[in-house]
């Protein structure tokens, strides 16, 4: 790791931390509104809502942390981008669970549950990286295993878009559940972009 002369700002770890350990809340939700009755999802998106505001409160205070300090951990661009990314994979769960109660979908179509579970798994790896900024240490594996499972949602995506398209639906519902799977995707693809940026430091600070 590079030598510095000066100390630096360490609360940004923490923050960061915090807001990947909201993203893990974000995906439980997920996985909580697939087993829930219609009448039990307003109720969870109002708590995504709660933890959405959260997510944003949290990518403030690292942003308003980032323009009062003189020095940073690493770079400041990466830090606004990382900080960034971790506020739009909650944007996207949360628009998700919204869309669902909004356009009163009875039944999701299968292979969603599968699209959440990588989310879900997305969220526990990106919370155990966090931690590791500190050091740098141990973070190949992460953003290796990200990487992988973007590429998984790419192939969920792509058959879930098929299954909606073979005529069992009918157009309207097609837009609804389209709309859904494709903001789930967006947030595969955040987490990526989270993975990419931790990688771009890790390289930057060795």
């Amino acid at each position: 790791m590079r030598f510095r002369l000066t100390p630096r700002e360490t609360s940004f770890y923490d923050m960061f931390a915090a807001s990947a350990d909201n993203i893990v809340t974000g995906s439980k939700l997920l996985m909580e509104l697939l087993g829930a009755d219609t009448s039990a999802r307003a109720e969870i998106a109002e708590r995504m809502r709660a933890a959405e505001h959260a997510g944003d409160d949290a990518t403030h205070a690292i942003f308003h942390q980032l323009n009062s300090s003189f020095i940073t951990p690493f770079d400041r661009e990466d830090i606004y981008s990382l900080a960034s990314s971790l506020d739009d994979i909650m944007d996207f769960m949360e628009e998700a669970v919204d869309l669902v109660v909004l356009y009163n979908v009875e039944e999701l179509p299968r292979g969603v549950e599968q699209q959440i579970e990588v989310l879900a798994r997305a969220a526990e790896l990106t919370a155990e990286a966090m931690p590791h900024l500190r050091t740098m240490d141990n973070l190949t594996e992460y953003w290796i295993e990200v990487n992988r499972l973007e590429n998984q949602a790419d192939q969920i995506h792509r058959k879930l878009l098929a299954h909606l398209f073979n005529g069992k639906y009918d157009a309207i519902e097609v837009l609804k559940l389209k709309q859904i799977v494709d903001v789930l995707e967006e947030a595969a693809d955040a987490f990526e972009h989270v993975a990419n940026t931790v990688e771009t430091i890790a390289v930057k600070e060795s």
